[in-house]
């Protein structure tokens, strides 16, 4: 456990954020192992099925992924409150809560596959794919839901390097299990689905484990986990909006899937290659707002707004810095890294020119989530799902649909409607913070005795 309350705002951020940059960095890179064996060893179609299933997967999860997010906060502000009792009574909640949502989401995910496929438009050609990929992925959903919240926890106590080990372990079990299924045993998209569920099944026991030996705070014991209403209530204020804002993503992103399998397998195998790659390149601004959460959260707690004031100009500087660096890096060389997943010219095209037109605002993508990470973690969750409704629905899908479509622009049209909807998003983010009604919103006003 870490205070966050203390120490220099910039190096406090960094050192937070840092491991769990570290930990998505081999996250993404077992994500993009998957693809680049599938994309190498299977083909463009099975390549197209693995990117089609993302969003889908994406959208199962997250609404009970927004319930991790206020378990954080509230683990945080009780933390840097120094609130012993309401830590653990948020953690077993947690728990508990997690759970239960996690096997519904496992049970209606697989039962609901075909109909969701169907719905966006998935191509006969990659349909049947997708399909097994996606029943294998909800039968592990148990253990996601599980390690998510192991890694809420521990970020809201100040700990952002066990999810780091526990990650690091789970990709590389994961390309091991990947080269055997798929090279050795020739199982295809199922050998890719089954090495995901099982190396993250290992990361969620490893993590069980270590939180039983690291304090009474942490420890699952079966036996006394006790469900809080206060407390489930308090989260879900908090997580509720986030879980809403992430579940709007993911229908945007699949709404905009359906657009582009309109342009048939090529485009669609590009789009989940730039994606990919897209997502990886994103990840140092996603980190400092989750970063920012956590430092939001407990200093909120012990009543240290300015600080909070401070970290998010760190945050932004830095972010910005590392965004203007990875956006000319990824625009240089847009092709070589596509052609890590495959030889198909097409592809390699299509997707060169997405990053291209994408990889030169990610300024503005860095901002809009490093604002939403201080309202999040003040409690004031309500404003980023506004945003995000904004940015996508408002501007993203329509912008994409409409230069795509009636204005003839083709695949270009969508991948400019990205960068217009982070204009929107990032301009409303900072006219919020500056207006600072988020200071308000803390679940918890003031600190109380230190936590033996």
């Amino acid at each position: 456990m870490k205070d966050l309350t203390s120490g220099g705002e910039t190096r406090t951020i960094i050192n937070f954020a840092l491991p769990m940059l570290l930990g998505n960095i081999f996250q993404q890179f077992y994500n993009m192992v998957d693809s680049i064996v599938v994309g190498n060893f299977v083909g463009v179609s099975a390549l197209a099925a693995v990117g089609t299933s993302f969003n889908i997967i994406f959208l199962m999860i997250s609404l009970v992924m927004g319930l991790t997010m206020g378990i954080t906060v509230l683990v945080a502000q009780y933390y840097g409150a120094k609130d012993a009792k309401k830590v653990k009574a948020t953690i077993d909640t947690g728990y508990l809560s997690l759970f239960w949502s996690g096997l519904a989401m496992s049970i209606i995910g697989i039962l609901s596959t075909n109909f969701i496929l169907r719905l966006i438009a998935v191509p006969e050609e990659v349909f049947a794919e997708s399909s097994l990929y996606l029943r294998i992925i909800f039968f592990g959903l148990l253990t996601t839901f599980g390690y998510n919240g192991i890694s809420a926890i521990l970020r809201g106590l100040g700990d952002s390097k066990t999810p780091l080990y526990l990650l690091i372990a789970a990709s590389l079990i994961n390309v091991v299990l990947d080269l055997v299924f798929v090279v050795v045993f020739g199982w295809g998209v199922a050998g890719v689905a089954w090495a995901t569920v099982i190396a993250q099944g290992l990361s969620f026991v490893g993590g069980i484990f270590y939180l039983n030996k690291k304090n009474p705070y942490t420890k699952l014991d079966i036996k006394t986990l006790r469900f809080e209403k206060l407390v489930f209530r308090q989260s879900l204020r908090i997580g509720l909006p986030a879980g809403i804002q992430q579940t709007m993503v993911s229908l945007g992103m699949m709404a905009l899937t359906r657009i582009v399998n309109g342009y048939g397998t090529t485009a669609i195998a590009a789009y989940s290659v730039a994606a990919r790659l897209d997502s990886f390149a994103s990840m140092p601004a996603m980190n400092l707002s989750q970063a920012l959460s956590a430092f939001t959260g407990q200093n909120m707690g012990a009543g240290k707004t300015e600080r909070v004031k401070r970290g998010h100009l760190s945050a932004i500087v830095v972010g910005s810095a590392i965004s203007i660096v990875v956006g000319t890096l990824v625009i240089i060389f847009g092709k070589n890294l596509i052609a890590l997943f495959t030889q198909d010219a097409g592809v390699i095209n299509e997707g060169a020119r997405y990053l291209l037109i994408v990889g030169a605002t990610y300024l503005l993508f860095s901002t809009m989530f490093i604002n939403n990470g201080v309202m999040r973690g003040a409690g004031d969750s309500f404003i980023p799902m506004i945003n995000t409704i904004l940015a996508l629905w408002v501007v993203r899908i329509p912008v994409a649909a409409l230069l795509s479509g009636p204005l003839g622009m083709g695949t270009t049209g969508i991948w400019l409607s990205i960068p217009s909807g982070w204009i929107v998003g990032a301009s409303f983010s900072t006219w919020y913070y500056i207006g600072g009604r988020w200071k308000r919103k803390a679940a918890v006003r003031a600190a109380i005795p230190e936590m033996e």
